[in-house]
């Protein structure tokens, strides 16, 4: 584990400790190394709340003594965390600092055979926050800082989500867990993810999303009204439900919904979507309300920055004009096929199509028409290859990767193709088609469908020999 790399995955002022391992206790404990946000407190004019050391700068591997004075209370948190293996948590106000602290520590699991390490965060504010004195348990905390350690952490975000509900699931010793994503002025919803019990079979909410299940999830909002959440644990709470919304009631009872938690996502003041947990274990009902009140924030958090990435990514791989996808996402998809990040089947296809008479288009009727003729002619491309690849490759060029279909299959679209698009004075590809059945190299199969889409625009225009000068 690369001890910098990780720490600089935490926004909050973090450093790794260390403690040595002595046979009848422990030894020294140093700072082995800080993110930017908690070297930066050593420095003057940072902005910190506290008087730290000025003028020692920040070296990694120093006995914390070297900055602080030595403490007692705060070496038997850190032996705690880092021996004992215990989450720890602590709202404190030490009297050397006119400041609280509210400090989280979680043990890591590093091979040294002669230390122990875990992270320290801490977290300042001039004046108490009555909020952060409600004492969490270990429990919670350990559940809470684990669901940010995957989030912060993660390379693949789906991979990654499924995990925390999986983990959720269990920590609510629950049936079902899932996350649903809304969108109230698009009236959209969508599952992000979703954990079940294996004793209850197969069990996905996307075989229930639809038009009308978006006022379902107003309608949570309503019942919810303002609070955190929403906890259904007995006939009494179900008889509410019942009164307030008989429709939402009468989908849990078909659904053998006995219990459910429900959780708004919230960021920036915007509801983006909701996590439930059904027939969860009703002694588990306050570490249920504790956890997840803390987890959603920081999961919702993430989540927005995941559709922001999404949406970019869009902007970026997305010819604005077309609507496929553009040159930049051509070549990445090609690269990651020919680096092996990206695997292909054995069977696909590769299909060219080159707009006719573009040029003489913007060139007699002006770029608007020839603009037109593009959005129609990809149109075409999309209604007719509705499952595959479509990429603008530039100008007038199109191509579409089928990795689904079989060569009959394929071949019977590419004919499709040329019948919608046989009129010189509309619009009218020259395509050109390749099926690779043998696993072949991908950069092959380009040529040999490029080479044959040439073919068939000179037969065009030998069959329009008007059409030659345009």
């Amino acid at each position: 584990m690369d001890l910098q790399e990780y720490v600089n995955q935490f926004d909050s002022m973090t450093c790794i400790m260390s403690v040595e391992k002595k046979p009848n206790g422990y030894g020294k404990m140093r700072i082995e190394v800080g993110n930017k946000a908690y070297i930066d407190s050593f420095e003057k004019n940072s902005g910190n709340l506290i008087d730290m050391p000025f003028g020692k700068r920040f070296i990694p591997g120093q006995e914390y003594t070297a900055y602080i004075p030595k403490d007692l209370n705060f070496e038997h948190f850190i032996y705690s965390s880092a021996v004992l293996k215990k989450p720890m948590h602590a709202y404190i106000h030490p009297e050397r600092f006119d400041v609280w602290f509210n400090i989280f520590s979680l043990p890591l699991d590093f091979e040294d055979p002669f230390k122990c390490y875990c992270t320290y965060t801490q977290e300042l504010s001039t004046e108490m926050n009555t909020d952060s004195l409600q004492s969490l348990s270990a429990k919670t905390t350990a559940d809470v800082l684990k669901t940010c350690i995957k989030l912060r952490s993660t390379k693949n975000f789906l991979k990654t989500m499924d995990e925390v509900m999986a983990d959720i699931r269990n920590i609510c010793k629950a049936n079902y867990c899932c996350i649903m994503l809304t969108d109230f002025k698009a009236r959209k919803c969508s599952l992000l993810s979703e954990n079940a019990a294996p004793e209850i079979g197969r069990h996905t909410l996307a075989d229930f999303l639809n038009d009308e299940f978006i006022d379902y999830a107003k309608s949570w909002l309503d019942i919810i009204n303002g609070s955190t959440c929403l906890l259904v644990k007995n006939e009494q709470d179900k008889e509410d439900i019942k009164a307030r919304h008989p429709a939402w009631y009468k989908s849990m009872r078909s659904a053998n919904i006995e219990r459910l938690a429900l959780f708004p996502l919230k960021y920036n003041e915007d509801i983006i979507g909701f996590i439930w947990a059904t027939n969860f274990a009703l002694e588990e009902t306050d570490h249920i309300k504790e956890t997840l009140e803390l987890s959603t924030y920081f999961i919702a958090s993430e989540i927005a920055n995941y559709q922001l990435l999404q949406k970019l990514e869009k902007l970026s791989s997305t010819d604005l004009l077309t609507e496929v996808k553009n040159r930049n996402a051509m070549n990445n998809r090609i690269l990651k096929i020919l680096s092996g990040r990206e695997r292909v089947p054995n069977s696909y296809g590769i299909v060219f199509a080159d707009l006719n008479s573009l040029k003489y288009i913007n060139d007699s009727e002006g770029h608007g028409a020839g603009d037109q003729l593009l959005k129609d002619g990809a149109e075409i491309l999309k209604s007719t290859f509705e499952n595959s690849e479509i990429y603008r490759a530039g100008g007038d060029e199109f191509l579409i990767i089928d990795m689904e279909n079989s060569k009959e299959t394929l071949s019977h679209k590419v004919e499709m193709l040329r019948k919608k698009s046989d009129d010189p004075n509309k619009i009218s590809f020259a395509v050109g088609f390749y099926y690779e059945e043998n696993g072949g190299d991908i950069r092959k199969a380009m040529r040999e469908a490029d080479a044959n889409m040439y073919n068939d625009k000179k037969a065009f225009y030998e069959r329009h020999p008007e059409c030659r000068n345009r």
